[in-house]
């Protein structure tokens, strides 16, 4: 099966969380035997923090130019069988006409910012990758978030067909390392900044970091801002690329996760930092959100943080309860969280297309002789 997509970026994980993700369903997709071809555009912003330039088994095209970009385009959807855009592709609403006008077998849309979207949409606010037709034209419909958010994208977006496609992790990437100095924290963050997470950052780090000043908190993510309430007891690493998050998940105690806000409050939106750490081995403290216990048991695989007194209380679990929690989530990790069991759904859901395609097909073939 050959895939063509149009996508944010994968060369590059400075800034979001898309590039591991994809990086992680490409090389799955390949070893299973499928040809992938993805399309991004070559910005400066990701250029300059590049820390891919080629994918294993697959292609990747980084175009300076849409309307350069459009033989080559169109020459690899010739011959595709799905063909694809997702959120945030730099020339979205371009790449979706260009697609749905292609003869690829199945024509999709990879949404791996459902919450967002919809929030946008509800707040009046424009979206970039979403045209005035909405998603009603593309045959399939995938959704990093699942839940309430799949019956939204049906009635404010016209989705026709809509399956959830939830954040996983490549084992072969994440998994134990040795700790170091460098990265030692009793509890650290791993993200990007964001305005709708600071709340709940610093009633989960921050106030713990000063409620704990013998203690270490560690910070890794890009654009956190000069006024970012820093403690004395708190470090930070501006960005780290993703062969370093073993080790960085390996070297702490715990590790934090925080959802941003439009994605807590839909809920079902697993955020791959929970598969990574976990399958590193690193116990995961992590607000609450519905659908979460989906994903991991709390208690038994994960710990859930309502407030700083929750995630104080698991940083003075002792090891024995600390490495059982760690070892359950690595274990569920491993068993459904991967992203060749995400490519086995991924072409569950792409058959299941592809015969509604071909029923359609079949029923409107004329009949011989019929004008």
């Amino acid at each position: 099966m050959k895939l063509v997509i149009f996508g944010l970026t994968v060369s590059s994980s400075w800034g979001n969380g898309h590039a591991t993700l994809w990086r992680g369903l490409i090389r799955a997709l390949a070893a299973r035997g499928h040809d992938v071809v993805f399309f991004e555009k070559d910005v400066p912003y990701y250029a300059d923090n590049r820390d891919l330039d080629a994918i294993p088994g697959a292609t990747l095209v980084l175009y300076p130019d849409w309307e350069a970009n459009l033989p080559l385009a169109r020459a690899h959807l010739a011959d595709a069988d799905v063909a694809m855009v997702t959120s945030y592709q730099a020339d979205g609403l371009a790449a979706t006409e260009l697609v749905l006008s292609s003869p690829a077998a199945v024509k999709t849309f990879y949404d791996l910012d459902t919450p967002v979207t919809l929030d946008a949409l509800a707040s009046g606010k424009p979206v970039s990758y979403v045209g005035e037709r909405g998603l009603r034209d593309f045959d399939l419909v995938l959704s990093y978030t699942g839940g309430a958010a799949l019956d939204e994208l049906r009635s404010r977006l016209g989705a026709r067909r809509v399956a959830p496609l939830y954040g996983h992790v490549d084992p072969d990437v994440h998994r134990p390392a040795a700790a170091t100095e460098e990265y030692r924290a009793d509890l650290s963050y791993l993200g990007t900044y964001a305005d709708d997470r600071q709340a709940a950052l610093e009633r989960l780090f921050i106030d713990a970091a000063r409620q704990l000043p013998e203690q270490r908190f560690l910070i890794a993510g890009a654009q956190y801002p000069p006024d970012f309430p820093w403690t004395r007891n708190t470090w930070f690493r501006r960005h780290l690329a993703p062969g370093d998050h073993p080790t960085f998940y390996s070297s702490s105690r715990f590790t934090l996760n925080v959802t941003r806000r439009a994605m807590a409050e839909m809920g079902w939106c697993p955020s791959g930092r929970l598969f990574e750490a976990a399958a590193c081995g690193c116990p995961v403290v992590s607000d609450a959100w519905e659908g979460l216990d989906a994903f991991f048991t709390p208690g038994a695989e994960i710990v859930v943080a309502h407030d700083t007194a929750d995630v104080i209380a698991a940083m003075r679990m002792d090891d024995a309860e600390r490495d059982r929690l760690a070892r359950a989530a690595r274990e569920r990790t491993l068993d459904e969280h991967t992203s060749e069991r995400r490519v086995a759904e991924l072409e569950q859901v792409l058959d299941a297309a592809f015969g509604a395609a071909e029923g359609a097909a079949e029923w409107e073939t004329p009949v011989a002789g019929e004008a």
